[in-house]
Parts: C-alpha cells; structure tokens; sequence
C-alpha cells in the first residue's frame, strides 16, 4: 500500500513521466486567505533535476496565487495520479523556489524548453517528502491527448500581449500577495 520516502525512487521517476497531468496545491500563511489548487500538464513543462528536486515551466495564466503563495513561505504538495488500470497516488511535498526572468537559473533552464513563449517563470521543488497511497477512488479514464488551447492562446497574444496580460493579472495574487515582479517581466 503507502510508502512514505525522503526522495523519489527510479519507478517513481518513470511514473511521473507517463502522466499527463498533475496537481498541485498551495496556501499562504496563517488561517486566511485562498488556498489554491492547479492542474498541470506533463509534457515539456515539467522536469525531474534529481531524486530531490523536480521543477516545471510556469505558463502564463489567469492568476498567480501558486507562485505568490511560494514566495510567501515556499510550501506546495504536488498530486500524480493513475488513471490507468493499476491504482497509484504519488505526492510529493516540499518548499518551492520561484525564478523569473533575469535570474541565472530562469535563463538557463530556458534553452531546454520546447517552446519558450509564454513562460512566465520556472519554478523548482526541493523535496521534503515523497508518499504514495492506494489510488483505488481515482476514477479509469482514457487519456486523448493535451489541449492545444493554451499554446493557441499563447501564439495569438504574441510578446506585447502576453506582458499586458502578465501586468494585468500576474503581479498580485487575489489575496494581495505579490506575485511576478514588474521589473522582470518581458
């Protein structure tokens, strides 16, 4: 059944690159405020650096609460699940690190991504912990294939759209938390 661990072990890794998908879940400080859970893909946005650190290219999107909500105190949990015929839950807790553009390791995680329009920072997770549970109320679902929506989205915004967009919607968090930082935006 569960397995707790420090680290992600090899068959875990592999699990982790047959998902399509993953969730990932923040909360600021205190006893207010939004905790905010997101959907994410695993295509070429997501990386696994180590056996300790995994990371993903942040997208452009609507709000910013998961990037606000590291930089407040760093914590997330990230969520793989098995839609497949053999039941899995994979959770990865830790602190995260957000890079934006202008930082050392944001422009050279740049050069490996399969298309760098429209992302708005890479964030990075060190682990703290690694479980795993059952996965037998995760529903057997047939995986068509990624939405094109969001890169459509991406191309018809072009440069100067996306960072009107980014000005509009990605600075503050829907809590007051700050989010991109406007001298880093491009």
């Amino acid at each position: 059944m569960g397995v707790e661990r420090p680290e992600l072990s090899e068959s875990q890794r592999d699990f982790i690159e047959r998902s399509p998908m993953f969730f990932m879940a923040t909360a600021p400080s205190g006893s207010q405020g939004h905790v905010n859970c997101s959907p994410r893909p695993v295509d070429w946005t997501f990386f696994v650096d180590t056996s300790r650190c995994v990371g993903w290219f942040d997208l452009v999107g609507s709000g910013i609460e998961t990037i606000a909500h590291i930089k407040e105190n760093g914590r997330i949990v990230l969520m793989f699940c098995s839609f497949g015929p053999k039941p899995l839950i994979l959770r990865i807790h830790g602190y995260g690190t957000v890079f934006e553009p202008g930082d050392h390791v944001f422009e050279s995680r740049l050069s490996s991504a399969a298309n760098p329009t429209g992302i708005r920072a890479v964030v990075t997770v060190d682990i703290e912990r690694v479980s795993t549970s059952c996965g037998y109320g995760v529903p057997l679902m047939d995986f068509i294939s990624h939405r094109p929506t969001i890169g459509e989205w991406i191309e018809k915004k072009g440069d100067q759209g996306l960072l009107e967009y980014r000005r509009k919607n990605n600075l503050v968090s829907v809590d007051g938390l700050p989010g991109l930082e406007s001298g880093k935006l491009r």
